[in-house]
C-alpha cells in the first residue's frame, strides 16, 4: 500500500493528462460490482465505466494495484460504496481528494439513523447496504445528479436511464416479496460465511447469522463453529449457504459440526453477496443477483 500511495503522490505532483478520454465521454471509475453495474445503467453508452473489482472478489480485502491507481487518477469521476466496505482503499482515496475530483462514496446520501450499527468497521455501520433496495435507489439518484453535474449536455439521457431504471427495482421489490411471502416465517433463518446480509434481514423478516461476522478479514474459530451448530441444531435449519466471494471451507465445517453431532444441513447453494456473479449472466446484474439469492434462499429453506 506505500508503494502504491507514493506512486499516487508522484503521479499527483507531476501531473497526468486524462488522455484515456479519448471519445469524449466521461471516464468514471467504481469499486465494486453493485456500483459498476449501476453506474452502467445510468450511463448507458455515454459514459465509459472501468470497476477495479471483478466477480468473486472480496472487497472487505481488496488491494490496488498500481494499474488501479493510474484508473483512478485519469477518471472524471470516481464512486465507492464507503462505510469502509473497501477498507484497505481508504487511504487511497484519501490522498486523491481535490478541488477538481474527490471520490464520491455513496453511502454517504444514507440517513445514519436508519444504519445497522457495527463494531468491525472503522464507521460504526454495516456497509452492506445494497442489500436494501431503497437505499439503492438513492444511489441511483446520486450517481444521477454527479453524472448530469459533470457531463449536462447528457443529463437527460442520464435522468431517463435512472427513471428506467427506478422502475425495474420497483418491480424487483414486488417480485421478492412475492417469492418471500411464500416461505413461513417461523423458516426465515439465514445462515452464511459471514453477515452481509443484515439489511436483507431487516427488510423481509429474516434473522441473519454469519459465521465470520460482519468482515471477512476476521477468522472464524471453532468455538464459533461449535456454537452456531448447536443453534443450527436447535432451529432444525434445513440450509446453510456459501458466498461467492468468501472460502467456502467455513461453510463445510459448519456442516461437518453439525454432522458430528448427530444431525444434518444441507448446503442450500452460493448467494451473491459482496461481489455479482459473471458478466454475461443473469447473477452478473444486481437485479439479477437479488433474484437468484432469494430463489435460492427459499426454495433451499422450504
Amino acid at each position: 500500500m506505500k508503494k502504491i500511495l507514493l506512486f499516487l503522490i508522484a503521479i499527483s505532483i507531476y501531473g497526468c493528462k486524462n488522455d484515456t478520454k479519448a471519445n469524449g465521454k466521461l471516464n468514471v471509475v467504481t469499486t465494486t460490482t453493485m456500483i459498476t453495474d449501476l453506474v452502467k445503467n445510468i450511463g448507458g453508452d455515454s459514459i465509459n465505466v472501468q470497476g477495479l473489482m471483478g466477480s468473486g472478489v472480496d472487497p472487505h480485502l481488496y488491494k490496488a494495484s498500481e494499474g488501479d491507481v493510474s484508473k483512478l487518477v485519469n477518471a472524471d469521476v470516481i464512486f465507492y460504496n464507503g462505510l469502509h466496505l473497501e477498507g484497505k482503499l481508504v487511504e487511497v482515496f484519501e490522498k486523491m481528494g481535490s478541488k477538481t475530483k474527490t471520490p464520491i462514496a455513496l453511502a454517504d446520501e444514507l440517513d445514519k439513523t436508519t444504519l445497522i450499527g457495527s463494531d468491525y468497521f472503522a464507521s460504526n455501520y454495516d456497509p452492506h447496504v445494497w442489500f436494501n433496495i431503497d437505499y439503492f435507489k438513492q444511489f441511483a439518484e446520486k450517481v444521477t445528479q454527479v453524472l448530469s453535474e459533470k457531463n449536462p449536455e447528457n443529463a437527460d439521457i442520464f435522468q431517463a436511464n435512472k427513471t428506467k431504471y427506478i422502475n425495474q427495482l420497483n418491480e424487483l421489490q414486488n417480485t421478492i416479496k412475492s417469492v418471500i411471502e411464500t416461505l413461513p416465517k417461523e423458516k426465515r433463518i439465514l445462515v452464511t460465511a459471514h453477515d452481509a446480509f443484515n439489511y436483507f434481514g431487516k427488510a423481509y423478516n429474516f434473522e441473519v447469522v454469519g459465521l465470520q461476522g460482519l468482515s471477512t478479514a476476521t477468522e472464524a474459530g471453532v468455538q464459533d463453529v461449535q456454537k452456531l451448530a448447536a443453534f443450527i441444531i436447535e432451529k432444525e435449519i434445513k440450509a446453510i449457504f456459501v458466498e461467492s466471494s468468501v472460502p467456502k471451507r467455513t461453510i463445510e465445517a459448519l456442516q461437518a459440526a453439525v454432522k458430528s453431532k448427530g444431525h444434518n444441513v444441507e448446503i442450500g447453494g452460493t448467494l451473491y453477496s459482496d461481489a455479482l456473479g459473471n458478466a454475461g449472466t443473469v447473477e452478473g446484474t444486481y437485479i439479477g443477483m437479488f433474484e437468484y439469492n432469494v430463489n435460492t434462499i427459499v426454495n433451499a429453506l422450504k
